[in-house]
């Protein structure tokens, strides 16, 4: 009568598999694992940039702020976001006229980007735009 069981080979031919494989194994989880931070990563980027262009229209239909504060100067470049370390943001306000090309006067182009450095090093962005046109008075 023949026994079932593992021999020594089997056994051998087992570790050498589980040594090859393993690494891999674990090289591929430790990718998943920092990859799926950066979706949240761009998710708060983005809601930082949603929130800095709330403020700027809320700005121009303040009537102690209005059309005239909104100019690039009134808003700085922010180094260090409160409760968001790792994330800077920044402003561009350029006047334009209605073809949002040339220069002109009547409308204006607000961009905010921000930035932030991703687990594996690289520098990454979220950009929002858009165009605010001076309110009727």
């Amino acid at each position: 009568m023949r026994r079932r069981g593992f021999s020594l080979i089997d056994a051998i031919a087992a570790i050498v598999m589980l040594s090859v494989a393993a690494p891999a194994m674990l090289a591929a989880l430790a990718s998943a694992h920092r990859d799926r931070v950066s979706p949240a990563q761009a998710s708060q980027a983005r809601w930082l940039a949603v929130e800095k262009l709330e403020d700027i229209l809320a700005d121009r239909s303040s009537p102690t702020r209005g059309w005239d504060f909104v100019a690039g100067a009134n808003y700085a470049d922010e180094s260090s976001i409160t409760g968001f370390p790792g994330f800077t943001r920044e402003v561009d306000i350029a006047e334009t006229g209605a073809d949002l090309q040339t220069a002109g006067e009547g409308y204006k182009t607000v961009t905010v980007t921000v930035l932030w450095t991703h687990l594996d090093g690289q520098q990454h962005q979220v950009e929002l735009a858009t165009v605010v046109t001076e309110l009727p008075g």
